[in-house]
């Protein structure tokens, strides 16, 4: 930044551009910026950076498959309750970074003082709060719960250099929202839903004939060992409902502490080949206690890699 400042021949220019110009402002800027730039561009250069633009090039996946896919589970989360919603490609700017430690680096920001999607998790927050705002004015006691879920793709804005990896991935998301029940009963219900529901999706995965062999659950406790015990009956209760399955305690795990709360979990599946990938990460976060400046309020999150199982999984041919 200071090369670029010394370029510009303005030594406070991030300043003048982040605090004393009003957003509005700001957009009409980079707006007529990038008009200017775009009108530069000729056809013959256009192919070229779609072609090298790491953010441009299509999936893989078959569009077929994973539509498929979606419908079942867009039917199934319905008989469990949860609604779909079909999410804009852009959200608010700051709708990642106001409510985690994640840098707007990895986020893709737009010129009209946006960003596009990286995590739908946190637009289904939004969402979630809104609706539970609404409850909570016709009753401020309110514990009716919100789940929602959505089938989003998503763009991470920093570099991954695993080959095969794009920055663009789809990604079924589920989220509960609701209000403390005291004795940690709404986090035990709804981390008994929610990976109720991503093993049953897998289940429905190997009917459509993806190659689905082990599925391990691993959950993680947060809380140093104060709610072990209903994590525990969470285990069990699953282990009742998917015999197949294996589960239990990852203490090890070290991503995700402090993005979330009390306790946070992985789905890893295996392939046909022998290799495990995760698949589902998810937890609870404090995020629509964030947004609607209210402590009893909680929130559980969860992200299937829907078009990874739909790729690796798949059946030769």
């Amino acid at each position: 930044m200071r090369r670029v400042t010394r370029a510009a021949g303005v030594s406070d220019l991030v300043s003048v551009l982040a605090e004393r110009l009003t957003p509005t402002d700001l957009q009409s800027l980079m707006l007529a910026v990038y008009a200017a730039r775009a009108g530069r561009v000729a056809p013959a250069e256009l192919l070229a950076s779609y072609e090298r633009n790491r953010f441009a090039g299509p999936s893989p996946a078959d569009p077929r498959v994973l539509a498929v896919f979606d419908a079942a589970a867009f039917a199934l989360l319905g008989e469990l309750g949860y609604a779909g919603i079909e999410l804009s490609p852009l959200s608010p700017l700051g709708t990642v970074a106001a409510v985690t430690d994640v840098s707007q680096h990895k986020v893709l920001t737009t010129s009209r003082n946006s960003e596009v999607l990286a995590d739908s998790t946190n637009v289904l927050a939004l969402e979630s709060a809104a609706r539970r705002r609404d409850l909570l004015r016709r009753d401020p006691r309110s514990r009716d719960r919100v789940r929602l879920c959505a089938s989003h793709r998503l763009v991470r804005g920093q570099f991954f250099d695993r080959p095969g990896t794009l920055p663009h991935f789809r990604l079924l998301a589920l989220t509960t929202a609701g209000r403390d029940e005291g004795s940690f009963r709404f986090e035990t219900a709804a981390l008994t839903e929610q990976l109720d529901a991503h093993l049953r999706l897998l289940a429905e995965g190997r009917r459509q004939g993806l190659l689905i062999d082990r599925v391990r659950v691993s959950v993680t406790d947060l809380s140093q060992g104060v709610r072990r015990d209903a994590l525990a009956s969470v285990l069990d209760l699953l282990a009742a409902r998917h015999p197949a399955v294996a589960l239990g305690f990852d203490d090890e795990r070290e991503q995700g502490r402090g993005y979330y709360r009390d306790a946070c979990f992985f789905v890893h599946a295996t392939t046909a080949g022998g290799d495990e990938l995760l698949i589902t990460d998810g937890g609870f976060t404090d995020w629509t206690a964030q947004l609607l400046s209210n402590a009893k309020e909680r929130l559980l999150i969860s992200g299937a890699g829907t078009e990874r199982l739909c790729t690796r999984f798949a059946a030769p041919g």
